[in-house]
């Protein structure tokens, strides 16, 4: 059985895309599907069962699940606004640990969310060398709560029998239900479909012009491919970037769009917020060197390629999930 936490939301339901994919339906999803929309992630899957996220972990407990083979936990509460500290140390650190304990305990493979939120401003740089993770100083609480685990799995040994993945700027097929944290192509899809024009942020740093901030912007596909190439390769533990090694602009993201939708590109320059002003990134790369040296072979997908197979393939088809 492959238990994949988070299996209802974005890239956890892409796992399990990717699982059936290779053949694989023994599945254990486990989330919290409350009154959102994300069930629909799951209506083209197949798995064995689904388990609350609050039941979980004292089924597993308990032996009521299992044998179990992989455990791919991509469940946390991924919102970088998400003010309640407490909330995210409980459901973001301690839930991660306590899974991460009895996978250790058990000799199960595990495969862990981390993210690039770690990084901060960028100013310590985007190395996912070991060395590296004790100088990141995160800019918001979803980004220390990360941190606070990679920490916890140096300190304790357990990095060298798990992988955490520092998933950079994720977009793709099966993330609607993300609401505000949806990628920029999902809404700025939608904003041009309704408006003609595509809103981005003023810069504030006169080394950025409007639009040229930039990210690693990968697709949830080629992301799903790391995290399989990593459940063939279990004995590859650490901290691993996973983005494509390049930085794009907002800028080069709209150009793509429009060029995806066939449409002129028009783009509008807008204020940022207050709260988001001092905790803004300016600029992210992943560093990929690690992830090529351990071997994995998973060639990532250009921005405008992902951008176009995203628009045509799913965004403007009805039945738009994986």
């Amino acid at each position: 059985m492959y238990i994949v936490t988070g299996g209802a939301g974005f890239i956890g339901s892409a796992v399990v895309w990717k699982l059936n994919s290779e053949g694989i339906e023994d599945i254990l999803v486990v989330d919290n599907l409350g009154r959102s929309d994300k069930w629909k992630n799951l209506v083209n899957r197949s798995f064995t069962d689904y388990v609350h996220k609050s039941e979980f972990l004292a089924a597993l407990g308990a032996g009521k699940i299992g044998p179990v083979d992989a455990i791919v936990h991509m469940g946390a509460c991924s919102s970088t606004t998400e003010t309640d500290a407490d909330f995210l140390m409980g459901n973001n650190f301690h839930y991660s640990t306590a899974l991460a304990e009895y996978a250790l305990k058990n000799d199960i493979r595990m495969i862990n969310a981390s993210s690039a939120a770690t990084y901060g401003d960028g100013s310590a740089g985007f190395s996912d060398g070991i060395e590296k993770i004790k100088q990141l100083k995160p800019l918001n609480m979803y980004g220390y709560s990360k941190q606070l685990f990679d920490l916890w799995a140096l300190r304790t040994g357990a990095l060298d029998r798990i992988a955490s993945l520092k998933f950079f700027n994720v977009f793709g097929p099966n993330e609607y239900h993300k609401v505000d944290m949806c990628s920029m192509v999902y809404r700025g899809y939608h904003q041009i479909r309704e408006s003609g024009s595509l809103r981005l942020f003023k810069s504030y740093r006169p080394a950025f012009a409007d639009g040229a901030q930039s990210r690693d912007f990968v697709y949830v596909k080629d992301c799903v491919d790391v995290v399989w190439w990593l459940l063939q390769n279990p004995d590859v533990g650490g901290v691993y970037n996973v983005g494509t090694g390049v930085d794009r602009t907002w800028n080069d993201l709209a150009a793509a769009l429009f060029s995806a939708m066939g449409k002129k590109k028009n783009v509008a320059y807008i204020e940022m917020p207050e709260t988001l002003k001092g905790r803004y990134q300016y600029y992210t790369r992943a560093e990929m060197d690690k992830l090529g040296q351990a071997g994995c072979p998973v060639e990532f997908t250009s921005l405008e390629a992902a951008v176009l197979d995203y628009v045509q393939n799913y965004l403007e088809e009805e039945d738009c999930y994986l």
